[in-house]
């Protein structure tokens, strides 16, 4: 028992350690959807002032708004794909925490079977070893105090009788005494 006590702690511990990895990539999905909606803000900004420098006649402006618009709409795509496979290790991730969560509530489960088998196991032992202790040797000191008692009785019961029995023929005497004083 104290060897699955101590695998049960263990695997708890080691249920924490992945709590925490979920919960970070809880954070992480959440880092990449902020960060790809950043991305696309500026790139739908840089769209909208590549525009303006276009209308404007600034070629020079416009080519540097577009080459920014470039780059921040392939960091948004990266973002969105980082984000997406986020999502589903997370979903993974979940699937499996889960069901960790169930072997280890039934390993658990199993503890406390095998403690109600070892606890009924050590009470048959005893009382095994009560009845086996019982069987003859108490029976006979039950009938050597029945025996001892009944001599105790006996000895009282004919102390009482002799004593009342002097005491009635001394009352006897007394009381013939003194019908013979008088």
């Amino acid at each position: 028992m104290a060897a699955l006590n101590q695998y049960l702690r263990q695997s708890e511990q080691e249920k924490e350690k992945v709590r925490k990895l979920v919960e970070r990539q809880y954070r992480l999905k959440d880092e990449f959807t902020r960060e790809y909606h950043k991305a696309q803000d500026f790139a739908d900004k840089r769209l909208r002032q590549a525009g303006i420098a276009e209308k404007a006649g600034e070629d020079d402006m416009h080519e540097f708004a577009m080459q920014e618009y470039e780059e921040y709409q392939a960091r948004a795509k990266h973002m969105e794909t980082c984000r997406e496979e986020a999502v589903q290790q997370l979903e993974t991730l979940e699937r499996k925490y889960e069901e960790m969560k169930h072997k280890l509530k039934n390993m658990h489960l199993r503890r406390m079977e095998l403690m109600g088998r070892e606890n009924v196991a050590h009470a048959n032992n005893q009382i095994n070893r009560v009845i086996e202790n019982v069987s003859d040797k108490p029976y006979s000191r039950f009938s050597e105090m029945e025996q001892y008692i009944e001599g105790l009785e006996y000895k009282v019961n004919n102390a009482f009788y002799r004593t009342t029995f002097d005491s009635k023929i001394a009352k006897l005497e007394r009381d013939m005494e003194e019908k013979e004083i008088q």
